[in-house]
């Protein structure tokens, strides 16, 4: 079967193929309707598919850009996602998703099979470990921006949460309740990931402004898979915590695990707040506190940046944006 051309097109439309070129740009400033809905019938009419490819290499761009999470099972990264995807749609961008798994190798292989596929930009959560390989995206100007942490040495837009005064929230909100021995519950720390080193400090920080003890085994900083086993220890002391503050939705999660294994209830032995929103907090028993990222916001934002560097092929800024956290307050505290 004969592959129809924009020429055929524009024969049948009786129009100059530039004009159908505009048409299927969406450039139609200089275009009656009865020549758009020449066109749009001929098209139709001749089931005409624009060379995506043809067209990219004579633009130089792909109308794509790439976004690497470090692990898509946060809800904040999907919600992230999400705002990505919907201001690319209204701007006619495709938009390509990967999830690194918090695995620096993975990470690198997805940078490199996008920048392959010529994305015209890149949306990262980065891990952190890929320096050399973030540095070499800067070099050779591709428009980058970073989401939820940032790297240091790498001078790029970097969206992130208002981490230690998150925590400060959290704990203060404990403090006014009557608890006293405060606990916080992280992923590792081993890869000095931003938001979970900076949470930590803020929690710190927190404590000692309000004359409240400090204890290391109250900080309990470990990969998800060996969460129970730090519960278990930090509540087997003479003194345990009162109040638990997860650093995430899935440390979360696992102190929900934990509390329905020893048989706790929340918050009569156990208050907890969350430092990510959970779909199910309205609909627990009882009702879940938690602090709150605005990530779809966030999301928007470093979409409109990124786009804008694509556009205009320059630098927006290399600032680090930060966005304020609130408070949700309901009966796990």
């Amino acid at each position: 079967m004969k592959t129809v051309t924009m020429a055929d097109v524009a024969k049948k439309a009786k129009v100059s193929k530039s004009t159908v070129s505009q048409y299927i740009n969406n450039r139609y400033e200089y275009m009656s309707a009865e020549t758009k809905t020449r066109i749009e019938e001929a098209i139709e009419e001749l089931g005409y598919h624009p060379n995506v490819i043809a067209r990219s290499l004579k633009q130089k761009k792909t109308s794509t850009i790439g976004v690497i999470v470090a692990n898509i099972l946060h809800a904040f990264s999907t919600q992230v996602i999400r705002a990505v995807e919907d201001v690319s749609n209204d701007s006619n961008v495709s938009v390509i998703i990967c999830n690194a798994d918090d695995n620096p190798e993975k990470e690198q292989k997805y940078i490199e099979m996008l920048r392959a596929k010529q994305v015209d930009g890149l949306i990262l959560f980065p891990i952190g470990s890929n320096f050399e390989l973030y540095q070499q995206l800067k070099e050779e100007n591709v428009p980058l921006v970073f989401v939820d942490r940032r790297v240091e040495g790498i001078e790029t837009a970097s969206i992130l949460l208002e981490n230690e005064n998150a925590s400060e929230i959290a704990v203060d909100h404990f403090f006014k309740r009557g608890y006293t021995r405060i606990g916080i519950l992280t992923t590792s720390i081993a890869e000095k990931i931003t938001p979970r080193v900076e949470r930590i400090e803020g929690y710190k920080k927190a404590l000692v402004k309000r004359g409240l003890p400090l204890r290391d085994d109250y900080i309990a900083s470990v990969d998800i898979s060996d969460m129970q086993d730090a519960l278990t220890n930090m509540f087997s002391q003479p003194e345990p915590p009162q109040a638990l503050l997860a650093g995430s939705d899935l440390a979360f999660l696992e102190v929900l695990h934990f509390v329905k294994r020893k048989g706790m209830q929340i918050p009569d032995d156990l208050a907890v707040i969350s430092m990510d929103e959970v779909s199910f907090s309205e609909i627990y028993q009882p009702r879940l506190t938690t602090i709150s990222q605005p990530a779809y916001q966030m999301g928007k934002h470093a979409t409109e940046i990124l786009l804008k560097q694509i556009k205009t092929g320059k630098e927006v800024n290399s600032d680090l944006i930060r966005y304020p956290a609130s408070l949700i307050i309901r009966e796990s505290t």
